[in-house]
């Protein structure tokens, strides 16, 4: 059996990791260290799950900052093709060369004509410090590019007719996302180590906003992480994520509303819940008894006694 390319963090360890996470004020639960060193020294690629705004994507971004990468990000969706995610040719320069005809022998099907596309780029990216390749939201693509991302991820290389194979020298990091929209294939998934990012808990959502807002009131953070628990328990059209929350968190610290004792306001929570809330029968599903609950879930939690 050949060997594949040989990665460079198979030396990288716990602390290091779990430094990168600080750094970036991502908070992260011991499976998720231990998955992503693992996805690290393995050199595979790492598909991670999950509900939308639970900081899938944002676990790339926190690798390629921690450890000096460069972040290459393919946004998946329908339709997308093997020319828009690994090359083509510039048609254009193609053109004026074939017309000036300064070099009758020279091909028009040489490096300095082919426009990199995301998975050829994290191929031929530095070697001693690989980019990661966030490919985001792979359950939006067609299986046929399911099927060519797992080709191109099987051996790191890609084949250009013109060109010959082109290899990575060392891999890239490969952080692969989704929305569990539809189901992904179970070779895409052998491929891959496997992480699910779950909603996050109370607990953990109001150290997020302490950690991603320090202008908030850490009482108002509490409330806030309270509410958005509560909501989650009504049958919404988009739950919100740690995201949406962290938005609203900032709408609010922005406003620098609240009663005299630093709590919230229910005219507060009502004027911002559009930051929390993308969909019109979401909001409007927010009616007084619902905003009197998220209140009472609000002063249970400052309490001591959770949301």
């Amino acid at each position: 059996m050949t060997e594949g390319p040989t990665t460079a963090f198979g030396d990288v360890t716990e602390s290091d990791v779990r430094a990168a996470f600080e750094e970036a004020d991502y908070v992260a639960e011991d499976d998720i260290v231990t998955t992503t060193l693992l996805a690290l020294r393995l050199g595979k690629p790492l598909l991670v799950e999950g509900e939308p705004g639970a900081g899938k994507t944002e676990l790339a971004k926190v690798l390629a900052a921690g450890f000096g990468s460069e972040l290459i990000r393919l946004q998946c969706y329908e339709g997308l093709t093997a020319e828009h995610a690994l090359y083509e040719w510039n048609y254009t320069k193609q053109l004026l060369a074939v017309q000036t005809g300064e070099d009758p022998e020279a091909s028009v099907f040489g490096e300095e004509y082919l426009l990199e596309r995301p998975l050829l780029r994290a191929l031929r990216g530095d070697a001693d410090r690989p980019p990661v390749l966030l490919v985001d939201e792979i359950d939006r693509a067609d299986d046929e590019f399911e099927a060519l991302l797992l080709e191109t991820l099987s051996d790191f290389q890609v084949s250009v007719p013109e060109l010959g194979t082109i290899a990575a020298e060392t891999p890239p990091v490969v952080i692969v996302t989704s929305n569990r929209t539809r189901p992904l294939s179970d070779a895409l998934k052998r491929r891959c180590l496997y992480l699910h990012v779950a909603p996050p808990s109370f607990e953990k959502e109001t150290a997020i906003l302490r950690r991603k807002v320090p202008d908030l009131d850490g009482v108002v953070a509490t409330e806030l992480s309270a509410m958005a628990a509560r909501l989650r328990q009504e049958p919404l059209r988009k739950p919100p994520g740690a995201a949406e929350t962290i938005d609203w968190a900032r709408a609010v610290a922005s406003l620098g509303d609240g009663d005299a004792n630093g709590h919230l306001s229910a005219e507060t929570v009502r004027n911002t819940l559009g930051c929390l809330l993308k969909e019109v029968e979401d909001v409007e599903r927010v009616d007084d008894d619902l905003l009197e609950e998220l209140l009472d879930a609000a002063e249970r939690a400052t309490a001591g006694g959770g949301p």
